[in-house]
């Protein structure tokens, strides 16, 4: 069933900072080659870590210096905000990077999933959930336990969650990001790729007129342009459910969880908390589907987008 035409591809050279257009790209199990690869670490914390903590960062553009190529990660140019350019490969990108957000960074390209201690998260609250949460069984009671003392309150800074906000549901995410940073071998916040409707940015529109809701704000790789019947929040009925893009098919696992990074500035955009607090009271927390990768391909703009029903009869 035919749910609408691929309208923006999008690949981000480092994470949160601006990603680049693409006309057209291949999406591999990882999907698509050279997104985030490349992050920041906190160098008085020793822990990777995103615009959340450093909100300038998403004021900064990066696109790569060449076309990245399977698990190939290219040096990358990074544009501030007030023009100044450097790239990945600068001598003194650390200390550049560091002295503009104000703390000791260090840029990293992604390293192997071997190495674990590069992605753990340093709070050892972190380490003995994430163990845990390896485990079905101890995963099932995490509403319980994150839902008041030092786990609620860590939960509410990492999502930016007002009081009296609900926290999200960390027991459906994969259980490594409990305990590490992203998933180890990726900078990704949670799956390889991240879904947005048209749709949805629509009806958001709505309950919140006087936000700008700039696909911008919410950092997905494909932006989908919906059919015109299509007036909800259409990925919640697109999670556990596959999706046809080109010749990529998806498998959509859990909604996109929205937290602070969608309301801080960036180029063009003003800061909103109100974009934040809209997400939270009006879409159930999320904006968006993540996705894994079930058959690589290659996904072009204008490429038509199929919610894949079971039983159909498949192309030839």
């Amino acid at each position: 069933m035919q749910v609408g035409t691929v309208k923006q591809i999008w690949r981000y050279a480092i994470k949160s900072m601006a990603g680049e257009q693409l006309k057209e790209c291949s999406v591999g199990t990882l999907g698509i080659p050279g997104d985030r690869g490349w992050a920041i670490r906190n160098e008085t914390t020793r822990e990777m870590t995103t615009g959340k903590a450093f909100p300038l960062l998403m004021q900064c553009g990066s696109r790569y210096l060449e076309s990245p190529v399977n698990e190939f990660v290219p040096h990358a140019e990074i544009r501030f905000a007030d023009g100044f350019i450097t790239t990945t490969d600068h001598p003194d990108v650390n200390n550049i990077l560091s002295e503009r957000l104000g703390k000791p960074v260090t840029l990293w390209p992604i390293q192997p999933a071997n190495n674990t201690e590069h992605y753990r998260r340093r709070s050892k609250q972190a380490r003995v959930l994430g163990r845990l949460a390896k485990y079905r069984a101890f995963r099932s009671v995490l509403p319980t336990i994150t839902s008041f003392g030092k786990p609620n309150a860590e939960l509410r800074k990492m999502f930016s969650r007002d009081p009296g906000e609900p926290i999200p549901d960390i027991s459906i995410l994969p259980p490594e990001i409990v305990e590490f940073t992203s998933p180890p071998g990726t900078y990704f916040d949670a799956f390889p790729i991240n879904i947005l409707a048209t749709a949805s940015l629509d009806a958001m529109a709505r309950v919140n007129p006087t936000a700008q809701w700039d696909v911008r704000r919410f950092r997905p790789n494909f932006l989908i342009e919906t059919d015109p019947h299509i007036q909800t929040l259409v990925e919640s009925e697109w999670t556990g459910r596959k999706l046809r893009i080109g010749t990529v098919e998806l498998q959509c696992d859990i909604p996109t969880t929205r937290c602070g990074m969608t309301m801080h500035a960036q180029e063009g955009l003003p800061k909103d908390p109100s974009i934040l607090r809209s997400i939270v009271k009006d879409a159930n927390q999320n904006l968006g589907v993540y996705a894994r990768v079930a058959v690589p391909g290659e996904v072009r703009l204008g490429d038509v987008v199929e919610l894949i029903i079971l039983g159909a009869p498949t192309k030839n």
